[in-house]
């Protein structure tokens, strides 16, 4: 096992010191997984189940970081558009989201699409979440509903925007000659730090990409529970459609030699750093999204694949260029955004499912990316 140690801390907070106490119970080595999904989401103390403010457009109003409806009502208006041909398609009047953060997709979504949605569903890890988004949606009374976890079936369409990347994954390195997970444990010093240890896990490279060669000092990820969510909707959903938004790129550019690094990234008052240790359940902890496993697991598990494009793709296909030239200068400024190549619109990527034969969604029309996947 090889570890590598950082500066010290302050004072240990309750999650530092609930952190230590699932490490010993594993034996000294927690997997980075395990250590992600408790630093989000541990109950009270997690970063998404505290009181800190999350979702903003600048940093002095506390936040970290800012997704596309707080961006731009424009975003969840022009969604609306191809949700409203998928409700169609799959003959439903049920929405529902994963992840609904302030509620500001929901109230786009909602005021857009208005007697289309008979029932609007949320299922969302966060408590605290969870009161902002009622207080923010109260206008639609009984429409929304909340809940913990999916039923064993349904019929609907779902949407999720930024919620693959927030799933804890597992992280990976090489040496030049084998593999190791990555975890943590508690140093000499007392210290929270990272350690490896030799795993027979692997990028989960397709048959095409197989013989690519790795780098010594490769540090990457692999996203189980994220496919292992996509097969749970595949097994539950029986009529309907799923719409996936997230930043990430298909496999052979997640695991470009370039990118040797790995993706791995926290968010803290609008900056950026590659250090999940510091600041627990002060600070988002992400990945970017490899397309192509949320791909194949869909696939596998007998979802049919609608289309894969860039948001800017996405949303010009759904209309966004009419409403922008109806928009004031400001509103106009900020839409922008979600689709400049530069901001939103090439890094965040759209994926389709649909259960049955599907049908030909809109927002893939021009610009379908599905062949590079």
């Amino acid at each position: 096992m090889t570890e590598m140690s950082r500066d010290a801390e302050p004072a240990r907070s309750a999650l530092d010191e609930l952190l230590r106490q699932h490490i010993a119970e594993a034996g000294g080595w927690l997997g980075f997984d395990r250590f992600m999904a408790l630093v989000l989401y541990a109950p009270g103390l997690g970063y998404y189940s505290n009181q800190g403010q999350k979702f903003g457009l600048m940093p002095q109003s506390g936040s970290d970081f800012v997704t596309a409806p707080e961006m731009s009502p424009l975003f969840g208006r022009t969604l609306a558009v191809q949700l409203e041909q998928a409700l169609q398609a799959a003959q439903t009047d049920e929405l529902w989201e994963f992840g609904a953060g302030t509620g500001a997709l929901a109230a786009q979504l909602l005021g857009a699409l208005g007697d289309r949605v008979r029932r609007y569903s949320i299922v969302d890890l966060s408590g605290t979440l969870r009161q902002r988004q009622a207080e923010r949606l109260a206008p639609w009374g009984d429409k929304v509903v909340w809940l913990d976890a999916l039923p064993e079936h349904f019929a609907g369409v779902v949407v999720g925007n930024e919620v693959l990347d927030a799933m804890p994954v597992q992280l990976l390195s090489f040496d030049g000659q084998q593999w190791f997970e990555r975890g943590v444990v508690v140093d000499p010093a007392g210290r929270l730090a990272f350690a490896d240890r030799p795993t027979e896990l692997r990028p989960p490279l397709s048959e095409e990409h197989a013989a690519r060669s790795f780098a010594p000092g490769t540090v990457t990820e692999t996203h189980a529970q994220g496919e292992a969510f996509v097969r749970t909707l595949a097994s539950r959903l029986q009529r309907g459609a799923i719409f996936l938004i997230d930043y990430g790129f298909p496999e052979a550019e997640y695991y470009h030699p370039q990118r040797n690094g790995g993706t791995l990234m926290c968010h803290h008052l609008h900056k950026a750093d590659p250090d999940p240790l510091r600041l627990l359940g002060q600070k988002d902890i992400t990945a970017h999204v490899n397309f192509t496993g949320i791909a194949l697991a869909g696939q596998d598990a007998g979802l049919q694949v609608l289309g894969y494009t860039s948001q800017a793709n996405f949303l010009l296909n759904c209309g966004l260029g009419a409403l922008l030239e109806h928009a004031g200068i400001a509103e106009r400024a900020m839409a922008h955004k979600l689709i400049a190549e530069h901001e939103m619109g090439e890094l965040f990527k759209v994926i389709g499912f649909a259960v049955g034969e599907g049908f030909e969604a809109m927002g893939f029309a021009r610009g379908d990316r599905s062949h590079t996947l």
